[in-house]
C-alpha cells in the first residue's frame, strides 16, 4: 500500500471518529432534552415530594328559568384522590371495606388509572381520580379514616341539583368527560366533568368557570405542612356565568303533566322574540336521574326504554305537518298570484285526478273561499291550488318545474328544509324535496301536480319537526317573519348572540296574511277546532292529522295567542293521537290559558282532568 493510500485512509478514519463522538454527544443532548422538557416523570417525581397541587374547581353557573325562579344549583360532591407512589404499606382490604367495593373493583380501578389511553395525562407522581362524586354523607364517614391510607386524599367539586324535576332534555346532563372531549380542550383532566346535551353542553364554556389551585407543602413523609409561601402563588377558581334562561318554569311543569301517559312534544314560543316558553319531549324523564354515582345505570336504563325518553322529539323527530301546511300552501298561493283571498274552489268530499283518482276530505259546505278553506280544512282546495300553480293554467311559469322551484323557494323561507339554528344539540332541518328530487324519481319533464298531489295538504315527501310548526305559527303572528327560536335568554355580564335577534323575513308580503289568520280564528271559534274556545281570548288555530305508516295517525295543531298582540305560539304533536281536535287542540289550548290567565276556570276543568289522566300509552 502506497503513502497517499495510507494518508487518505487515515483521514477517512478521523472522519469516522469524529462522526461517532458528534453522534455520541448528539445523543446525550437529546436524552438529557427529553428527560428535562419533554418527559415530566422526574419534574413530577422532585415536585411530589415537596409539592402537592392540588386543583379547586369552579362552583358552575346557575340557570334561573325566565321569571328568575331557581332552576339548576350546585351541591358538593367529593372525589377520592390517589398518588400510586406512595401507596407503599398500603391495606388493600381495609380501604376497600372503607369505601364499599370488592377487591376486583379496586384492581379494575387502579388499571383504569394506569392505562394511559384512557387516562392520557397519567403519572405516578400526581393525583388521580379513583373514585368520583360521593356524596357528603359518604364523605363525611370515610374523612377520619383516610390518614391511614398513604398516598389518598379527598378533592370537593360540584355537581347538579335541581328545583324541578322538569325539561330534563332542553336542560341537559353533565357527565365524565369522555377521551376525544379530552383530546380537544385542554381545560379538561381525566375525572373532570362537562355538559354533555341540552343547553349544559352548548353553553358549557359559560357554565364551567375557571379552574384554581392551591400548592401545598410536604415534609419528607409527605405530610402536608401547610400552604406554599403562604399561599402567594395560589390561583382561586372563578365561578361561572349565570344563566337566565326562557322557559316558564311552571308552564314546563304543566305541560309535561298534559303529557302524561303520551308520546309527542310541545313546543311554545314568544312570537316577539323567539324565546322559547315551554320544550317538552314525552314521555320524559327526571333530570336528577342523571347525577351522581348512578348516572352511568340510570342512563342505561333510559337507552333501553321502548319509549325513547331521551329521543329530543320537538327537535329531532320529523313528520309530516298534515293540515298544518295549509297555511304556508295559502301564503305562497297568494304572493305568486295564484288565489285571492275571495278565490273559490268546489269539493265533492275530496278532489279527482288523473281521471279515476280521488283525495279525500270530510264534510262541510262548498265552494270554500280561501278564509272558509282554512276553517274547515278543505283538502280539495289546496288539491285545486297546487294544480293552478304547478300545471301552468296561469301562464305564468314556462314549466311545472320552474313552477315547483318557486313554490320550493318561497315554502323554505318559512324556516322548512333547514335547520333554524335553536340552540340546542341534536336539531333536525326537515324535508322540503327539491325539483331535482322529483327529477331523479319521474324523470325530468315527466311529472306534473298531480303526481305530487299530496305535498298540498302537507303529506307525501314533506317532513318538519315540531319546532318548526310552532315556528311557523310565530311567523303568522308576526305577519311574515320570525326570530331564531332560543333558549337562552340573559347571561350574567354579557349578552345573548345578535342571531337571536335577528328577523328572518319570509318571502311572502305582510298583506296576504290577514285572510289566513281570518281562516285559523274561525277554525277555533266554529271550524276544526272549536273544542279549544276558551272564554275572553281570541286565538287563532289550525288542526292538522299526520298519516303515519306505523299505526294511528298523529293528532296536530298550531296556534297563536292572543290573536292581537300575540303572546305566546304553540304546535302539539300527540303520536298516534288520531285527528287534531282530539288530544293536540285541547293540550294546546289549555297552555294557552295557563300561560296568559294563570288558572284554568272552572268550567273548563272537565277537559284538564281529561287531558291530565288519559294514557295512549299504556305501561
Amino acid at each position: 500500500m502506497g503513502y497517499s493510500s495510507r494518508k487518505q485512509d487515515l483521514g477517512y478514519r478521523q472522519y469516522v471518529i469524529v462522526a461517532i463522538v458528534v453522534l455520541v454527544a448528539l445523543t446525550y443532548v437529546l436524552r438529557l432534552f427529553y428527560l428535562q422538557v419533554v418527559d415530566s416523570t422526574y419534574k413530577d417525581s422532585a415536585d411530589s415530594n415537596a409539592f402537592l397541587k392540588q386543583t379547586i374547581y369552579p362552583s358552575r353557573g346557575l340557570i334561573y328559568d325566565r321569571d328568575g325562579r331557581l332552576v339548576v344549583s350546585n351541591k358538593p360532591v367529593y372525589d377520592v384522590m390517589v398518588i400510586l407512589r406512595e401507596m407503599v404499606n398500603f391495606d388493600t382490604l381495609q380501604f376497600c371495606s372503607l369505601l364499599d367495593i370488592s377487591r376486583e373493583e379496586f384492581d379494575e380501578r387502579i388499571a383504569l388509572i394506569k392505562d394511559k389511553k384512557k387516562n392520557p395525562g397519567y403519572s405516578r407522581y400526581t393525583p388521580q381520580v379513583f373514585m368520583s362524586q360521593l356524596s357528603p354523607q359518604d364523605y363525611a364517614r370515610i374523612q377520619e379514616t383516610l390518614f391511614r391510607f398513604p398516598g389518598v386524599s379527598t378533592q370537593q367539586r360540584v355537581m347538579r341539583e335541581y328545583q324541578y324535576e322538569n325539561a330534563a332534555l332542553a336542560l341537559g346532563s353533565i357527565g365524565e368527560v369522555t377521551r376525544n372531549q379530552l383530546e380537544a380542550d385542554n381545560y379538561y383532566r381525566r375525572g373532570d366533568y362537562r355538559g354533555q346535551s341540552g343547553i349544559e353542553m352548548k353553553y358549557e364554556e359559560l357554565l364551567r368557570g375557571t379552574k384554581g389551585y392551591e400548592i401545598l407543602l410536604r415534609d419528607v413523609h409527605g405530610n402536608i405542612k401547610g400552604k406554599y409561601l403562604d399561599g402567594e402563588l395560589d390561583k382561586l377558581p372563578v365561578s361561572g356565568s349565570d344563566l337566565t334562561i326562557s322557559l316558564d318554569i311552571e308552564l314546563q311543569k304543566y305541560a309535561e303533566e298534559l303529557m302524561s301517559g303520551k308520546m309527542g312534544s310541545i313546543v311554545a314560543i314568544e312570537p316577539s322574540t323567539g324565546e322559547i316558553l315551554t320544550l317538552v319531549s314525552a314521555p320524559s324523564y327526571k333530570p336528577s336521574l342523571l347525577v351522581g354515582r348512578e348516572r352511568s345505570a340510570n342512563y342505561a336504563k333510559l337507552l333501553k326504554d321502548r319509549h325513547k325518553p331521551l329521543f329530543d322529539r320537538p327537535l329531532m323527530a320529523m313528520y309530516p305537518p298534515g293540515s298544518t301546511f295549509k297555511t304556508v300552501q295559502a301564503l305562497v298561493m297568494q304572493q305568486e298570484g295564484i288565489i285571492t283571498k275571495n278565490t273559490a274552489f268546489p269539493c265533492y268530499k275530496g278532489y279527482i285526478y288523473g281521471g279515476n283518482h280521488k283525495l279525500g276530505c270530510h264534510a262541510h259546505s262548498s265552494p270554500l273561499d280561501l278564509a272558509q278553506s282554512i276553517q274547515h280544512s278543505c283538502n280539495a282546495y289546496y288539491c285545486y291550488g297546487l294544480r293552478d300553480f304547478l300545471d301552468g293554467s296561469t301562464k305564468k311559469f314556462k314549466s311545472t318545474g320552474d313552477a315547483y322551484d318557486v313554490w320550493f323557494n318561497d315554502v323554505t323561507s318559512f324556516g322548512f328544509n333547514k335547520k333554524l339554528g335553536v340552540d340546542c344539540p341534536n336539531e333536525k332541518g326537515g324535508s322540503i324535496p327539491s325539483r331535482k328530487f322529483y327529477d331523479r324519481y319521474y324523470g325530468a319533464g315527466r311529472w306534473h301536480s298531480s303526481t305530487i298531489i299530496s305535498i298540498s295538504i302537507g303529506q307525501g315527501e314533506i317532513l318538519c319537526t315540531p319546532i318548526q310548526i310552532a315556528n311557523l305559527a310565530a311567523t303568522i303572528a308576526n305577519k311574515g317573519y320570525y326570530y331564531i327560536p332560543h333558549i337562552l335568554k340573559g347571561v350574567q355580564g354579557g349578552e345573548i348572540d345578535e342571531k337571536y335577534r335577528t328577523k328572518h323575513k319570509t318571502n311572502v308580503d305582510s298583506k296576504y296574511f290577514d285572510v289566513v289568520q281570518e281562516g285559523m280564528l274561525g277554525a277555533v271559534q266554529a271550524g276544526t277546532a272549536r273544542i279549544g274556545i276558551i272564554d275572553s281570548i281570541q286565538f287563532c288555530g289550525k288542526t292538522g292529522t299526520a298519516q303515519n305508516p306505523h299505526g294511528k295517525d298523529h293528532s296536530i295543531f298550531m296556534a297563536f295567542a292572543p290573536m292581537d298582540n300575540p303572546k305566546i305560539a304553540i304546535a302539539v304533536y300527540i303520536e298516534n293521537g288520531g285527528f287534531g281536535a282530539t288530544w293536540a287542540v285541547p293540550i294546546a289550548s289549555l297552555i294557552i290559558e295557563k300561560y296568559l290567565k294563570g288558572y284554568i276556570p272552572e268550567k273548563r276543568k272537565w277537559l284538564e282532568d281529561k287531558m291530565l289522566n288519559s294514557n295512549l300509552i299504556g305501561e
